[in-house]
């Protein structure tokens, strides 16, 4: 039975809802939105649920069910809001869904039902991972995994791919495949095309990430079968949405190994597909990747244009990772036009973006590209910090083309302290006059930046408390330290702990005059 046929036979169980109890209807409902949510129609799946649906992020209509039918719906209603609310930029959707979760969670396991249980937390990771918080979500799918029977072989395999995806997403491709391999055989004992077209989909975009990293080139070919049995079973599953993503996917294929036309037309594909889904995150996602075809092209003007556009709408809703990657393809732009100071502002941003979600892989990327991007422009201490902080987030990557660009940024910013160039001037070349290379600078502001940094590292090593702090610096009296950061570095003042008043003694010595 193909899915139109499983949709309209679930549409008929509950048009029949007056003949069955309510817990028999709510649970026909939640069984047919699943079917709709799975084939990427989400106004479907919130009309299978009917009356039960109250909209994204609030509590579905459970009064009067019972504990079992209560906790299906509200775990329906919790992946249609994480889905909906990703999908449509609903600020707050992805702790809504997560709270639903964990409600119904908590059910299930008063029931003792573990597969149940299992799902619940699968979704919980699920939410995690369109915020960007990669740790929280791998914690979750692996708790899932665990309290997984071994019998429930779809489940598991469905739970597999989406740990999967998190490790790609963390840019760790060799657990990437070994994940998909124990996913595999589950996945082909299964009956559903759309967690097979998933399965496919993501064994081609880690081939696709080996192929860019250089380390076989026959896994672009691989990439390309994958993708085509990734498409086949998301047109078998009516799944409009991820054969959108599946033509994005290609997009960047295409755009890392020169061919830019083809590039283009898929992504035009890509982004019709999402438009008539109403799917702006997912549209805005296309206009990054069109933003770095067209950064290759050189068409920086445009790639600017549309990288800040992908950038207003990424920023309106909970998708962490995809904003920050979109901040720096949008710095790359700016960069190479020349706009070194929105550059510089965007690549911090998507740095401190990345890492508040959790992504250090997307923080990392970002320091990097600051350092490639506006090495010639950034003092030695600047350069060596931008180095230092991409070596510390993708040190432990086994990615050689970022390796290799870390190698690279390494030789520059080593390069640049054993230069002519005095570490404040802003790196213009070597054969250029004395008062060119020295323009702009000043003694007095480099002076009081470099006591700023080391003020801030005391500071850090102190845990905040100034008389130590005082005392790494050198200060003899921690007054003279603390006048210091009250003067002329107010901006390090939230870096000391707090002032804490000192309490009055409540035992005073009696003023002898007035002892009468």
């Amino acid at each position: 039975m193909d899915f139109l046929e499983r949709s309209r036979a679930a549409a008929a169980d509950a048009a029949a809802g007056g003949r069955v109890s309510p817990d028999e209807d709510a649970l026909r409902r939640c069984d047919l939105s699943k079917s709709y949510l799975d084939a990427g129609d989400y106004e479907a799946a919130r009309e299978a649920l009917g009356a039960l649906w109250r909209g994204a992020g609030a509590r579905p209509a459970v009064e009067g069910l019972g504990a079992r039918a209560a906790a299906e719906v509200t775990l329906q209603a919790g992946r249609l809001t994480g889905a909906i609310g990703g999908a449509r930029r609903l600020g707050g959707a992805q702790e809504a869904a997560k709270n639903l979760f964990t409600e119904c969670a908590l059910v299930f396991e008063r029931l003792g039902d573990a597969p149940k249980v299992a799902e619940a937390r699968a979704e919980l990771g699920l939410c995690y991972w369109r915020e960007g918080a990669f740790d929280e979500a791998r914690a979750m799918l692996r708790s899932a995994l665990e309290a997984l029977p071994d019998a429930d072989g779809e489940r598991r395999g469905a739970t597999l791919v989406r740990l999967a995806v998190v490790e790609f997403s963390a840019r760790r491709y060799d657990e990437v495949l070994e994940l998909l391999e124990q996913a595999a055989p589950h996945v082909e004992s299964s009956a559903s095309d759309y967690l097979k077209g998933c399965f496919h989909n993501h064994r081609a975009v880690t081939f696709r990430a080996l192929a860019d990293s250089g380390e076989d080139a026959p896994m672009r070919d691989r990439s390309l079968v994958e993708y085509a049995a990734a498409s086949y079973h998301f047109e078998q599953a009516g799944h409009t949405r991820y054969h959108a993503h599946t033509e994005n996917n290609l997009a960047v294929l295409f755009n890392n190994i020169g061919r830019h036309e083809e590039a283009h037309r898929h992504l035009e594909r890509a982004r019709q597909l999402f438009a008539a889904l109403k799917d702006t995150a997912s549209v805005a996602q296309c206009d990054d990747t069109l933003a770095r075809v067209l950064t290759a092209e050189g068409r920086l003007e445009e790639a600017e244009r549309i990288a800040a556009s992908a950038v207003r709408v990424l920023q309106e809703g909970d998708r962490q990772a995809l904003l920050a990657e979109a901040l720096t393809t949008l710095g790359v732009a700016q960069a190479r036009l020349g706009n070194h100071e929105e550059a510089r502002r965007s690549f911090k941003r998507a740095e401190e973006t990345a890492d508040a979600a959790g992504d250090r892989a997307g923080a990392g990327a970002a320091s990097l590209a600051l350092a490639e991007e506006l090495g010639e422009h950034l003092t030695s201490g600047e350069l060596c910090e931008a180095f230092a902080r991409a070596h510390d987030l993708l040190g432990g990557t086994r990615d050689a083309a970022t390796l290799a660009r870390l190698t690279a940024c390494a030789r520059r910013a080593v390069g640049s302290l054993t230069s002519p160039r005095a570490e404040a001037v802003d790196g213009g070349a070597a054969r250029a006059q004395p008062e060119e290379r020295w323009s702009g600078f000043s003694l007095k502001a480099e002076v009081l930046r470099y006591e700023s940094e080391l003020i801030g590292r005391a500071l850090h090593d102190a845990d905040g408390i100034v008389s130590r702090a005082a005392k790494l610096l050198g200060f003899r009296h921690h007054q003279t330290f603390v006048a210091l950061l009250n003067n002329r570095h107010k901006d390090l003042l939230h870096a000391r702990t707090p002032i804490v008043p000192r309490r009055r003694s409540l035992v005073r010595a009696r003023d002898p005059r007035r002892a009468d």
